[in-house]
C-alpha cells in the first residue's frame, strides 16, 4: 500500500489559491482515477479537483470553506502498489509564507497561543501563522475578516502582522487586558438585518455576488470613470446577417449572432489605438502585446462572468463566432475553466440583450476601458444622397464607452469608440463569412 498526496492543481495564470466549497468524497470512500474528489472556487470560476489515482480516501487535510494554496496537499489517498509517498507540503508552504513576512518586517517573538477559547472559525493556515507570529486570540478578534461570513483569511492576518510591526500601538496591553468590547463589535458588524414589518424577505448574497460586489466597488474607487457615447447605423450589418445566417449555421454548425461582428470591429480598433489596450499597475502603464477581449456572459445563477477570447485580432469572423458561442455556452452550463477568465486586456458587454439602449459599465480592473453594446432599434433617420436628404427607417444602436480618465483622456477614449463605429458602418454587405 502507498499513500498518494492529492494537491491543489495549478488552475491558470495568476490563480494562486482556491476555497473548498464541497467535499464529494468522505474518508473511507473508494475513488477511481479521474473521479472528482471535491469542489473548489476561485475568485472567477467554480471547478472540481479529480484524483490522479485509484484508491481509498484516508485523510482530508482541509475542511469546507478553507482557503488552500496552489500546490498544497488537500487529501491523502491510499493506493495499492509501491508508489513512494512524498512529504506533505503544508508546513513548508506555511514556513515560506511566514519567512516572506519576516523578511520585510521584524516580527515579535512567537508565543504559545491557545485557540480553544476562541469562538471564531480559523483555518489551519491562519492558526499556524498566528502561532508563529504570536498573535493572541484577543488580537484575532479585532481583525476585520474579508472571508466568507467575515472569516479571517491568510491575507487578513498577514496584513495585520505587517501593520502591527510597522506601527506598534501598545498591542500587548490590549491583548493582555480583558476585552469586553472587541468581540461584541465584531458580532454587531456581522449581524444579519431584521425585517421591521415581518413581511420582508432577507437573503444573504451568494459567494459570487459578494465577489462581484467587491470588484465593482474596488473598480469605482480605483479608476476615474468617464463615458463617451456614439450612435451607429448598423443597417448593413442587420441585412447581411439576415441574408447569411442560415447558410452560416448550415456550413459551420454555429449560430451567427451580432456579437462576433461587434467583437471583430473592437479588435480592429484596438490595433489602431493600442493606448486602449493597456493596464495600470500603480504608477506604471503596461502596454499589452496581445489583444484579449473579455465578453460578459451569464452564469446559470444569473450572475455575470467575463470569459476571454485570446488573440481576438487574429481571428476571422468564423473563428470569432465559434469562440463567442463556445465561451457563452460553457458559461451558461457552468463549465468554464479558470484559464478562460484570465488575461483579458479589454472588455465588451452587451446590455442590449436586456433591452437597454445604452449603459455606463464599470471597468474590469486592471483594464482601462469597457464597451457596452446597446439594443439595435428601427428608428427614423435623415439619409443623405446626391439627390438630397430624406427620412428613412434605419437600424441603429448606441455604443457606450467607459474608460479610465487617469490614463485615457477624452481624445483617445472618444476616438477609439468612433473608430469602432466607423468599422461597423462601413461593413461590406457583399463580404463572405
Amino acid at each position: 500500500m502507498a499513500r498518494f498526496e492529492l494537491k491543489l492543481p495549478k488552475m491558470g495564470e495568476s490563480v494562486a489559491e482556491a476555497t473548498i466549497t464541497n467535499w464529494l468524497k468522505e474518508v473511507g470512500d473508494k475513488i477511481e482515477a479521474d473521479e472528482a474528489v471535491l469542489e473548489i472556487a476561485t475568485d472567477k470560476v467554480d471547478s472540481e479537483v479529480p484524483s490522479e489515482v485509484s484508491g481509498v480516501l484516508v485523510e482530508k487535510l482541509f475542511g469546507k470553506d478553507d482557503l488552500v494554496q496552489v500546490g498544497q496537499t488537500i487529501a491523502i489517498i491510499e493506493t495499492e502498489g509501491d508508489a513512494a509517498s512524498t512529504p506533505a507540503p503544508e508546513v513548508a508552504v506555511i514556513e515560506k509564507t511566514i519567512a516572506a513576512v519576516q523578511e520585510s518586517v521584524s516580527a515579535p517573538a512567537p508565543t504559545a497561543v491557545d485557540f480553544s477559547t476562541s469562538e471564531q472559525f480559523l483555518s489551519p493556515l491562519v492558526k499556524n501563522i498566528a502561532k508563529e507570529e504570536g498573535v493572541s486570540v484577543a488580537e484575532l478578534a479585532t481583525i476585520q475578516g474579508t472571508g466568507k461570513e467575515g472569516r479571517v483569511t491568510k491575507n487578513d492576518i498577514l496584513a495585520y502582522v505587517k501593520n502591527r510591526t510597522a506601527a506598534p500601538v501598545a498591542q500587548p496591553v490590549v491583548a493582555s487586558a480583558p476585552t469586553p468590547v472587541a468581540a461584541p463589535v465584531a458580532v454587531a458588524q456581522k449581524a444579519a438585518p431584521v425585517s421591521v414589518n415581518g413581511g420582508d424577505e432577507i437573503v444573504e448574497m451568494d459567494r459570487m455576488r459578494k465577489l462581484i460586489s467587491g470588484y465593482m466597488v474596488a473598480s469605482v474607487q480605483t479608476s476615474a470613470h468617464v463615458q463617451s457615447f456614439i450612435e451607429v447605423d448598423v443597417t448593413n450589418i442587420v441585412k447581411w446577417r439576415n441574408k447569411v445566417k442560415d447558410a452560416f449555421e448550415k456550413r459551420e454548425g454555429e449560430k451567427l449572432t451580432f456579437t462576433p461582428i461587434m467583437m471583430e470591429a473592437v479588435a480592429k480598433a484596438l490595433k489602431d489605438f493600442p493606448g486602449m489596450n493597456i493596464s495600470v499597475d500603480g504608477d506604471y502603464i503596461i502596454k499589452k502585446k496581445n489583444i484579449n477581449l473579455g465578453m460578459a456572459a451569464a452564469l446559470p445563477n444569473g450572475n455575470l462572468i467575463v470569459p476571454v477570447i485570446k488573440n481576438a485580432d487574429q481571428l476571422n469572423l468564423v473563428g470569432m463566432a465559434k469562440a463567442v458561442n463556445d465561451l457563452g455556452n460553457r458559461a451558461k452550463a457552468g463549465k468554464l475553466k479558470p484559464d478562460d477568465t484570465q488575461g483579458g486586456t479589454y472588455t465588451v458587454t452587451n446590455v442590449g440583450t436586456f433591452g437597454s439602449v445604452f449603459g455606463t459599465p464599470i471597468i474590469n480592473q486592471p483594464q482601462v476601458g469597457i464597451l457596452a453594446l446597446g439594443a439595435i432599434r428601427k428608428v427614423p433617420a435623415v439619409i443623405e444622397t446626391p439627390e438630397g436628404d430624406f427620412i428613412g427607417i434605419r437600424q441603429k444602436m448606441f455604443l457606450s464607452h467607459s474608460y479610465d480618465h487617469r490614463v485615457v483622456d477624452g481624445a483617445l477614449g472618444g476616438s477609439f469608440v468612433k473608430r469602432v463605429a466607423e468599422y461597423l458602418e462601413a461593413f461590406d454587405v457583399n463580404r463572405d463569412f
